[in-house]
């Protein structure tokens, strides 16, 4: 371990920009854990946990940011860290072996790309956005904060994929859901790019299991002045609108809750729908691939492919049920592995019988591939039968 210490030590001493374990140890409740640094006079780093489906936050003095980070990699056996002038991937075998490699990153472009970074970007530097501020991404006065830039282009890129639709249509009124919504920070710079830069009305309902949660973001819509944005604490599960949506939002709604996410934008015949999936556990577990069997020999591959099939079968579904579907880069793959967003927009004129035909033929032939049925298929009613396939759990 006092190799892995010392590689430790070197990526914080270069200045961390965010840092991922992962690959957990048998027994650990801990499936994947993300550390970032803070702007904030009492904690230096943040780190998120993902336990099953809960997150949860820690922050982290620096005084003692290296010690918590060695016992931390003891629960896992790979971290893979960005700093500002190197990629470091570090990783223990089974027997224990260390294997590490660095990569020194490209040098930086000339001092003009901060200024055509921002000239490019919907919720620019200098405006008073108070949820950039609350979470660190802006200082206060108003500038990007250099360790938080990745998570800025992140929530830029998110507005400008619904800045594509949304600008071009004329509606006046807006009705909004957030599925997921957590800490809401997206929720709240959702309704300011509705309120302030469209100049639309709009209502916004943010849903979320976590009661605290909840209530805080419900004290800050009020503290920001947001009256038509409302969190409410349910399960997607039981979601029934008083009033039907006109786009659908989530960001990394966990596993089988993307297809509810869905679901419900298909059963409520919403007009729009942006989803950005997080973990993707069911057809993995269920999948008895056919024509792709030589990806059981190979789990990570195979876990892999039940990902992508997972987002192709939900894309496929969504053209099926009448919307236009894309799969978009959300963001670089470098920073995050949940880096596709499909958005699905309603066909006004819907598709010929022989054009759903084709989109029911290519379903039909990836799930005789993965040998499985998995949730979004069954949600939406798909008809599909096989003496092979294994119904996945919700």
């Amino acid at each position: 371990m006092d190799d892995a210490v010392q590689i430790i030590t070197e990526i914080f001493r270069e200045g961390p920009l965010r840092i991922t374990f992962s690959e957990p140890e048998e027994g650990g409740g801990v499936v994947r854990a993300v550390l970032r640094p803070m702007s904030s006079s009492k904690a230096k780093y943040q780190l998120e946990k993902q336990a099953g489906t809960k997150v949860f936050h820690e922050n982290w003095p620096e005084s003692d940011a290296i010690e918590r980070a060695v016992a931390l990699f003891a629960s896992f056996r790979r971290i893979n860290a960005t700093t500002a002038v190197a990629e470091h991937a570090l990783r223990r075998t089974k027997k224990g072996k260390l294997l590490y490699q660095r990569t020194k990153k490209e040098a930086a472009l000339p001092k003009a790309l901060p200024h055509n970074r921002q000239k490019n970007y919907i919720l620019k530097e200098g405006e008073d956005i108070r949820p950039l501020k609350d979470l660190g991404i802006f200082t206060a006065e108003g500038k990007v904060a250099a360790p938080m830039y990745d998570k800025y282009r992140q929530i830029n890129r998110f507005i400008e994929l619904i800045d594509d639709v949304a600008a071009k249509d004329p509606r006046p009124e807006w009705h909004i859901v957030d599925f997921g919504c957590g800490k809401s920070y997206l929720t709240f710079v959702v309704y300011y790019y509705f309120t302030k830069i469209l100049q639309k009305k709009v209502k916004i309902a943010g849903f979320d299991l976590k009661q605290d949660v909840i209530e805080k973001c419900n004290r800050l819509a009020k503290e920001y002045g947001y009256d038509g944005l409302t969190f409410y604490c349910g399960d997607i599960a039981d979601y029934r609108p008083e009033t039907k949506p006109d786009m659908i939002i989530s960001l990394h709604a966990c596993d089988t809750a993307t297809d509810l996410v869905l679901y419900h934008g298909v059963r409520t015949e919403v007009d729009y729908i942006f989803s950005v999936p997080c973990c993707q556990h069911e057809l993995n577990a269920v999948m008895k691939p056919n024509s792709t069997s030589l990806l059981a020999d190979y789990g990570i591959l195979q876990e892999r492919f039940a990902a992508l099939a997972t987002d192709a079968l939900r894309a496929g579904m969504l053209e099926y049920a009448g919307y236009k579907t894309q799969v978009l880069e959300f963001v670089d793959l470098v920073h995050s592995p949940k880096n596709l967003l499909l958005r699905a927009s309603r066909r006004k004129t819907p598709m010929s019988e022989s054009q759903r035909d084709k989109v029911a033929q290519k379903i039909r032939k990836l799930l005789d591939e993965v040998g499985a049925v998995p949730s979004i298929v069954r949600l939406l009613g798909f008809a599909y039968t096989t003496t092979d396939s294994e119904t996945g759990s919700e």
